[in-house]
Formats: C-alpha cells, sequence, structure tokens
C-alpha cells in the first residue's frame, strides 16, 4: 500500500505552523514594512533626486524589485520562500554598499543617507523574518511534541 507524501502527519504539522507563524500581527506587519522597504528603494533615486546617478539607480530599481519578490513571497507561500529571508538580509547589506561600490561618483549625501537607511531597515527586516523562520521549528517545536502538546509559537516559552 503506498500512501501519498501529502498526507503524512509531520507534513500536514508543518504547514501547520507555517501557516500560524505567517498570520501572526507581527509576521504580517514585518511583510508589509519590507514590500514598503522595497518599493521605496526601487522608486529612491526618482523620490530622493539622484536618478541621473544612472548605475546607482538601475542598482537601486534592481534590488528593491527583487527584495520586494524575495520578502513578498512569505504571506502566500511561507513554507516554501521562508529560507530566502537570508536572500532579504544580503541584499540589504548590499544596499547599504552600493553608493561605495557600484561604478561612477555616485556617493552623494543623499544617495548616501537614502542606501545606508533604506538598507539598514531591509537589512533588519530580513534578519525578523529569518528569525521567524527560524523559530517555526526547531527546539520549541520538536521539545513540545516530545511533551505532548503542540509547539507553540510564543518566543518567552
Amino acid at each position: 500500500m503506498t500512501t501519498s507524501i501529502e498526507q503524512h502527519p509531520d507534513l500536514a504539522e508543518m504547514r501547520a505552523r507555517f501557516e500560524r507563524a505567517t498570520t501572526t500581527p507581527r509576521a504580517q506587519f514585518t511583510e508589509t514594512l519590507a514590500l514598503l522597504t522595497g518599493l521605496y528603494l526601487a522608486a529612491s533615486p526618482w523620490i530622493v533626486g539622484f536618478n541621473d546617478l544612472t548605475t546607482l539607480a538601475v542598482t537601486n530599481l534592481i534590488t528593491g524589485v527583487a527584495y520586494c519578490a524575495i520578502m513578498g513571497g512569505f504571506g502566500s507561500a511561507y513554507e516554501r520562500t521562508h529560507a530566502m529571508a537570508w536572500a532579504g538580509i544580503a541584499i540589504g547589506a548590499w544596499a547599504i554598499l552600493a553608493p561605495w561600490v557600484v561604478a561612477g561618483n555616485v556617493d552623494t549625501t543623499r544617495s548616501v543617507v537614502s542606501n545606508v537607511i533604506c538598507g539598514a531597515v531591509a537589512l533588519l527586516l530580513g534578519c525578523a523574518m529569518a528569525a521567524a523562520a527560524m523559530g517555526t521549528g526547531g527546539r520549541r517545536g520538536l521539545s513540545a511534541r516530545r511533551a505532548g502538546r503542540p509547539p507553540t509559537m510564543d518566543p518567552m516559552v
């Protein structure tokens, strides 16, 4: 008799854990801020006024769209996208470094301040999503299963 992996009890429990992780107000707030941060990063050359710095403008546009795509997948497909939170951290770090790394003389005050603040926010939101991803399983879920009670999302437990 063969059974589908879709019916496996551990898979159902994992999906339920991921569903609980994405429906918390904290996760929804973090995802919303991440999407807004990515949109701002993509549009920042035109908002702040350094769109004449073509290399940095294109870099911010590409990284902002990528950040939105990566961080926006958490609400709809968390079980498949939670591991990509580390890419969001890398994009945030790149946004901080970009004014000094991309070709040309693009490190003006406006571009540096905008990229450093937006990159720091993106980095912190990526860390928050990575921490949420690590908190959905791990020791708390395993020890709770061994004790015969459902795993909790409360970090104080």
